[in-house]
């Protein structure tokens, strides 16, 4: 037989596009169109139903950006339709390709009941089925005019991503506004047609299958008549049903579609944006779960859900019966999709515990996966917090981006610092985006690492970033794939249905040992300093309004612990560890909010802690010091307060060479004529810190324009050019024992204050940039004379290691990475720890020294970008930074002193010492938090983990008299089949395995 195979391919391509696609609606009439545009910032729906609209027609421009229109669309079903299925057809000027990502819609009935989101590939409306004719149509469309930012040409400088300077210019033309005939005949045809066209192009080019399905359709397009395809359809589709019923092959690969709108809680569009989103999105869902019986659809994010309560109420109803069906599926357990390399041990713990207490709260369903498709990579601390929080499972794809390395698994058991494993898989499908498209279903199965052992995938089906969800489509080419030979298997299924098939039949699945490293987006380590620095700052002072507070209540019966406040802050404060917030790559107006946010919280939470220190200081004019940190402090014990002690002196004086050296005894550091620091001597361990010929605390400038992703990305190459900043304007001496530098560079001013105290082991570096430069990249470097083919960066409950070579492509790639209160640096015996109080990103570096064959290993850490995508301005003006080197540290040290820098002592007037409320025998269990119970009960809850990356013995003892204490989960709830450790007293004796957390809850007698 003559091969026509391309013939026909080519043959279905045009009928499809230009005969059968627009048969499905193959009779319409044009709506009578007004609008209403809101003068500000979204209104009321009622409000918006109750406007009086202008006229307008389709062609018109609408919509300046980041406005909303409401618009009424009017008509009567003509008559000559009576039985026919009928569906308005509303295109606000949709461009297909981009869903998520430009103007959407929420249409409401008169009553102002919501009926669904219209989107670029969600444009329909059903009115009648079967209509009867002459039925009059009134619907209503509060449509978002949101500026498309991520255009056709991606990255480029923008001025649409803040409402302050968007300007005015409308940015859609309407395009349809219609009653129009469905013919679900047609339609379906499309989807036979679509499903064995798609199936085809995946199947090998002389396998039989596919000549059976060239044949097929070769038939079917004979069959429709061109001039008349509605009349035809049916004919058509008979054609095709042989081969759309010939089953899969048995061991075919078994994907579980997930109903799924991967939803950024603020991306390219503002928080408020996203409350929208959502609405729009959960109503297209819980309107197809009507219409579909098989169909499945998980939702994770609380916060999402929250706003759904909150602000949509009519929305919320059906959500509501939607979930009791079983048909719409909390996921994920997480208050929002975070970040995980940045946020903070209690941060992190709490995004599991807001989330997971607000799905039990609403509708008493706990999670058993952490959903996190897009994070940009993963801690390895985060296996350990998932199962501290009941959890055992994690979902996410987002690694399929690296760059360098194919990862090895697409399921495994994925193991953290302290030995914890979660049971892990990336569906293979290489999206979070899944449409349901033959290429995307077969390179799910022959992508999918773990053949020969294990068969099962997950592949989350729906639009997503800016939402959408499932479409009719997907639905119906699952379908045709439930059971379709060539193709793997597809079945709706919730993500708990998932796993636990995926782990039956795969019970020694490999492991992976540490953190899930994305080999891309490095540099969301580093944008947008304000924002990181907000988090960081409102994590310590969380913690600091925590335990004061907590001492206060349980010490002094007027003060009432701020349950509903602490709550309320800590959801902001979690909302805005999202991945595209905490990263930096959102647009100008969220990060510009966010760091109003951040002030407003910090001047809250200020508050609580001013007022639970005067509550606990009592009467009195006595200098009292505060200590918030997990160790003691100038005398001061952990979580106590009382007079500071502070031995010995320091001073400053002239260097012969030039500049100053600054002397405590422990300490001698020199700082030469151009305000670098040449020297920093370890008086007691005889031992230089700063490599030979080297300065530290060396300011260094990229050049840092990356291929694409500007304000998510920096690329291996911006380490060709860099520029030392060594020209200094001033080198003089500060206030106390310190040395101030100014220098300038381009049109930016760097002011650095170096002081050493009496006393301390550290050099406390304080650095502010006055920065007005874009695509740069500043880091600060520190060459020390160490030998080390390993250093430590704190995580979240512990330290994770990496390599300082690049013996492989996978430690080269790890060429920019995250630490949170510091890195150290050790040989047996010695070392050195870098702290900071805001900054994540940095890169360690280590080279042979040619004059004496000495390892300088150099850790930069890294200050401030400039990218101008998606924020023009990123990081424009001043900022302020404080760093500390610590020659002599052990890991301990660094850990004492991470928390000091972060953690600033608190002087307060009164007449009475503090005790604490919980004190702790051994430094290496670090207390991360101590807090009333979030129940009410008045319990003391009191987290902690071994910080040291060993085993530790320790006696907690309480400064309250405890009636019991109980092992519990992070939610504070009883750990089942643990047993409670002995109270003798007050006091309780624990026995750690390296970076174990526990979380004990001590009932008070």
């Amino acid at each position: 037989m003559h091969d026509d195979r391309t013939l026909v391919e080519a043959r279905l391509k045009r009928v499809l596009d230009e005969r059968i696609r627009p048969a499905v609606y193959p009779a319409s009439v044009p709506l009578d169109v007004a609008v209403w545009n809101a003068p500000g910032e979204p209104v009321p729906v009622a409000e918006g139903l109750a406007a009086e609209p202008s006229p307008a027609s389709v062609g018109e421009k609408w919509g300046a950006p980041w406005g909303t229109s409401w618009f009424r669309v009017t008509g009567t079903v003509p008559k000559e339709w009576a039985g026919k299925t009928v569906e308005a057809i509303l295109d606000l000027g949709f461009d297909e390709n981009m869903p998520g990502f430009q103007c959407e819609g929420l249409v409401y009935r008169p009553d102002g009941t919501p009926v669904k989101g219209l989107n670029p590939r969600n444009q329909w409306v059903r009115v009648a089925a079967p209509a009867e004719g002459g039925e009059e149509v009134r619907l209503h469309i509060e449509a978002a005019s949101n500026p498309v930012i991520l255009d056709y040409h991606p990255f480029l400088p923008t001025q649409l991503g803040d409402k302050e300077t968007a300007g005015s210019e409308p940015q859609y033309k309407l395009e349809r506004m219609d009653l129009a005939v469905f013919d679900e005949t047609v339609w379906q045809l499309v989807i036979d047609l679509e499903v064995l066209g798609e199936l085809m192009q995946e199947l090998p080019e002389d396998s039989g299958r596919r000549y059976a399905i060239v044949r097929a359709v070769g038939r079917a397009l004979d069959a429709v008549d061109l001039q008349d395809v509605n009349g035809s359809a049916a004919a058509a589709r008979a054609e095709l049903q042989g081969v759309l019923s010939t089953p899969a092959e048995p061991s075919a690969h078994r994907i579980s579609a997930v109903g799924h709108a991967h939803i950024d809680s603020a991306w390219l569009w503002p928080l408020r944006e996203t409350v929208r989103k959502v609405a729009r999105t959960t109503s297209n869902m819980t309107a197809l779960i009507e219409d579909e019986p098989d169909f499945v659809f998980a939702m994770s994010q609380a916060q999402q859900w929250a706003w759904i309560k909150e602000h949509r109420p009519e929305v919320w109803a059906k959500v509501k019966k939607a979930v009791a069906d079983g048909r719409f599926v909390p996921a994920g357990g997480m208050w929002v999709e975070s970040d995980t390399n940045m946020p903070g041990s209690e941060a992190m713990a709490r995004q599991l515990v807001h989330g997971k207490r607000f799905f039990l709260d609403e509708f008493g369903v706990e999670n058993d996966e952490a959903w996190l498709p897009d994070t940009f990579g993963f801690a390895a601390g985060l296996p350990q917090i998932i199962k501290a929080a009941g959890s055992k499972w994690l979902l996410t794809q987002k690694i399929s981006w690296s760059q360098t390395n194919r990862f090895p698994h697409h399921t495994f058991n994925w193991e953290g610092i302290d030995g914890t494993r979660i049971f892990t898989h990336f569906p293979p499908v290489d999206t979070y985006n899944c449409s349901m498209k033959g290429s995307e279903i077969a390179h799910a199965a022959k992508n999918f690492k773990d053949k020969g052992v294990a068969r099962h995938s997950l592949a989350p089906t729906g639009w997503g970033d800016g939402g959408g969800g499932t479409t009719r489509e997907m639905i119906a080419k699952a379908a045709r794939m439930r059971d379709l030979e060539g193709s793997a298997t597809v079945r709706w299924e919730t993500p708990q249905e998932f796993f636990e098939k995926a782990e039956a039949e795969y019970p020694n699945a490999p492991v992976w040992v540490g953190e899930l490293y994305l080999e891309l987006h490095r540099a969301t380590l580093t944008s947008q300093a304000g924002t990181k620095q907000g988090n960081r700052r409102s994590e310590h002072l969380l913690r600091e309004a925590e335990l004061w507070a907590a001492t206060a209540a349980v010490r002094c019966e007027e003060f009432a612990y701020p349950y509903e406040q602490l709550d309320r802050i800590w959801k902001t404060v979690l909302l805005h560890q999202f991945h595209d917030i905490l990263p930096g790559s959102s647009i100008a107006w969220v990060h510009r909010e966010a760091r109003a946010t951040y002030a407003a919280l910090a001047r809250e939470l200020e508050d609580i802690i001013g007022e639970a220190q005067r509550a606990l200081a009592g009467d009195g004019t006595g200098a009292l010091v505060f200590n918030s940190t997990p160790h003691t402090r100038d005398g001061v014990p952990a979580g106590g307060a009382r007079t500071a002690v502070t031995d010995g002196e320091a001073t400053v004086a002239p260097r012969p060479e030039g500049g100053f050296v600054l002397d405590n005894g422990l300490l001698r550091v020199e700082i030469d004529g151009r305000g670098l620091v040449v020297s920093a001597y370890d008086l007691v361990a005889g031992r230089e810190t700063v490599a030979p010929g080297q300065a530290a605390n060396l300011p260094q400038i990229h050049a840092d324009f990356p291929n694409m992703w500007d304000a998510w990305d920096v690329d291996e190459f911006y380490r060709n050019t860099v520029t030392d900043l060594t020209d200094a304007d001033e080198v003089v001496p500060g206030e106390g024992t310190s040395v101030r530098v100014v220098r300038t560079f381009g049109d930016s001013r760097l002011t650095q204050v170096l002081t050493l105290a009496p006393g301390s082991r550290r050099l406390d570096i304080d650095t502010e940039v006055d920065w007005h430069e874009t695509e740069k990249f500043l880091k600060l470097a520190f060459p020390l004379d160490i030998h080390a083919e390993r250093y430590a960066s704190e995580t979240q409950f512990g330290h994770f290691y990496r390599a300082t070579h690049t013996n492989t492509s996978w430690e080269a790639a790890k060429f920019e990475a995250c630490n949170h209160r510091f890195v150290h640096i050790e040989e047996p015996g010695w070392g050195v720890a870098l702290v900071n109080d805001s900054t994540y990103g940095h890169d360690v570096t280590r080279t042979v020294r040619d004059e004496d064959s000495g390892t300088t290993t150099t850790v930069r850490v890294s200050l401030l970008r400039a990218p101008r995508f998606p924020d023009p301005e990123t990081d424009q003006g001043v900022h302020r930074f404080r760093h500390a080197l610590v020659p002599g540290a052990g890991i301990g040290d660094a850990v004492r002193e991470g928390y000091c820098v972060n953690l600033p002592e608190r002087r307060v007037s009164g007449g009475s010492e503090v005790a604490p409320l919980v004190t702790v025998d051994n430094d290496a269990v670090v207390v991360t938090a101590v807090k009333l119970a979030d129940d009410g009960s008045g319990d003391v809850v009191v987290r902690f983990h071994e910080a040291h990356g060993g085993r530790a013995r320790a006696t907690l003892t309480t400064g309250f008299p405890a009636g019991s204490v109980t092992v519990t989960d992070l939610l504070e709830r009883p750990l089942a089949g643990v047993a409670a450790p002995e109270l003798a007293g007050d006091a309780v004796r624990v026995t750690l395995r390296p970076f174990e957390l526990v979380t004990l809850r001590f009932g008070r007698a």
